[in-house]
């Protein structure tokens, strides 16, 4: 049985995002495309695609009359999908409800979702098996792009790594060579192809992109773009002997949407074992996992690990998860090894080795301090969990959390913290959390010091804290406060005035203190 669930997760978050998938939906069976006003054709289990559908009225007569036919979903682009009446005419029927990127071609969706449909009633046995199912098949494919286009071919990622190549290679140059051999573009030659601007051109989205032999030897190369729903997933590099005839070069443009549906393909099977791993990941998290189980199956050793939680713009949205994951693939360049790690609540977790190798707490924190604050990656914080065996992660996890909340409140400053270093601002937090429930901020003359502030604009409450903090040294007192040592000798005999306080006596002091701790921390 193949769920909405499953289907959405291996199609994945750059086309499909699930706003209403309900326990009990129907199983998926096919994909159609609704014709308006006529629904009879459908049957259960059924992906309803609202191909054009563009009003709320036509959504959700779509969605009642899919409910009444056992459809498992209906898929509609945005802004119609998240509108709160369908979403609501979708939980009342008790369907499922799937917004498509607006930059999807519904035919190459169509022809997505039954390619995904075919290879999970063929996968399951090679997935037990532990094999890539899609990557025998990628280099198939780039032998039948290379006979379209009458040339050696390479596919690659958005990273210029190597995913699979055609025949015929050793009719290319040195430079091609050392790629395949490499399964990446050496940097040199990345450095060249960068300063002719093919990568600005990929990113502009260019059909085709022909550039000249040079004078070190290297070929020409005619390229292309990968791209599905808006986004570069990647590229296709045909070694050639000098200009193609349009009518060549059209028809290898036109192989692209072949290639791009392997390769959502290829990351939909990376992402079920990434999602089974994640989740793996989580229950070890909350303690509901042996640990012995997850240590094996997340590659853990059995050392000291921090648990490291990293909060980033967007929070639950897509656009937050993009960023998370993009922020991960960068954060694992930098350590030499991606850590295990999952998102919960809008936020990363990670698995940390303490201090040992590659991957270790000390190069996770430096990676992390590398990340700089701007208009895509916004203010990152990060925070880690004192250090603990395997059995106590979730403790560690707790830690984290707590140490990032004082961080989020701007009670602690930078952007990155670890448990270890704060306990002094912890003790005061759980003090003042303590003390606040007990309700110590009422007793004595401290309201009566607050409500002056707020009816006079004074600040006898944040001088008091300071004179408090830094007995018999008026300067540093003075400094906290940014004003002169007199001002602040003023203040204190002003203070005194509006409220008689026995300063002298310890017990006095440490009663305020405590009070003013509870104020300031709470």
């Amino acid at each position: 049985m193949v769920s909405v669930r499953t289907v959405v997760d291996r199609v994945g978050p750059t086309l499909l995002h699930a706003v209403h998938v309900p326990e009990d939906c129907a199983a998926v069976a096919d994909v159609v495309i609704a014709e308006p006003g006529s629904p009879g054709h459908l049957a259960a289990g059924d992906l309803v695609l609202g191909v054009a559908v563009t009003d709320a009225a036509e959504a959700t007569e779509l969605v009642r009359g899919s409910a009444e036919h056992s459809a498992a979903a209906v898929l509609l682009k945005p802004p119609v999908a998240r509108k709160p009446g369908i979403r609501r005419a979708a939980r009342g029927a008790g369907i499922g409800l799937v917004e498509v990127h607006a930059a999807t071609s519904w035919a190459q969706l169509v022809w997505l979702l039954r390619t995904v449909l075919d290879a999970i009633a063929d996968e399951s046995e090679t997935l037990e098996n532990g094999d890539d199912p899609a990557a025998s098949d990628l280099f198939r494919l780039a032998d039948a792009v290379a006979s379209v286009v009458d040339a050696p071919v390479t596919i690659e990622d958005t990273n210029s790594r190597v995913l699979a190549y055609s025949a015929r290679q050793d009719l290319t140059d040195s430079a091609r060579v050392a790629t395949i051999m490499g399964r990446r573009i050496p940097d040199d030659v990345l450095a060249r192809f960068r300063s002719r601007g093919v990568f600005r051109e990929l990113s502009r989205g260019r059909q085709t992109i022909f550039v000249p032999a040079q004078r070190d030897g290297t070929l020409p190369r005619l390229i292309v773009p990968i791209r599905m729903g808006g986004e570069l997933l990647g590229s296709m590099w045909a070694v050639v002997s000098g200009p193609v005839p349009d009518e060549r070069a059209a028809a290898f443009a036109d192989t692209a949407p072949v290639v791009a549906l392997h390769l959502l393909r290829r990351r939909a099977h990376a992402d079920v074992q990434r999602r089974a791993s994640a989740e793996l990941l989580r229950a070890l998290l909350r303690g509901e996992v042996s640990p012995r189980r997850a240590a094996a199956e997340l590659d853990l050793a059995d050392e000291p690990h921090r648990v490291v939680v990293v909060d980033t713009p967007g929070g639950e949205t897509l656009d937050g998860e993009g960023l998370r994951l993009a922020l991960l693939e960068r954060i694992s360049q930098g350590i030499g090894r991606r850590p295990a790690a999952a998102e919960s609540g809008g936020l990363l977790y990670a698995i940390v080795p303490d201090e040992h190798g590659p991957g270790a707490w000390p190069e996770l924190r430096a990676a992390l301090d590398e990340v700089p604050s701007g208009r895509k990656t916004g203010e990152l914080r990060a925070a880690a969990g004192s250090a603990r065996a395997l059995t106590d992660l979730a403790r560690s996890r707790a830690e984290a959390d707590e140490a990032l909340g004082l961080l989020r409140s701007g009670v602690l400053p930078g952007r990155i913290v670890c448990f270890d270093e704060v306990w002094t601002a912890l003790a005061l937090h759980r003090s003042a959390t303590a003390a606040g429930g007990a309700r110590i901020t009422e007793l004595g003359p401290l309201g009566a010091i607050r409500a002056h502030d707020a009816a006079n604009d004074t600040a006898y409450v944040d001088t008091l804290y300071e004179w408090l903090r830094h007995p018999g040294d008026p300067r540093a007192a003075a400094l906290a406060l940014r004003i002169h040592p007199n001002t602040l000798r003023y203040r204190m005999r002003k203070l005194l005035e509006l409220v008689p306080l026995e300063l002298d006596e310890p017990d006095v002091r440490l009663a305020l203190l405590t009070q003013l701790v509870a104020v300031r921390w709470s």
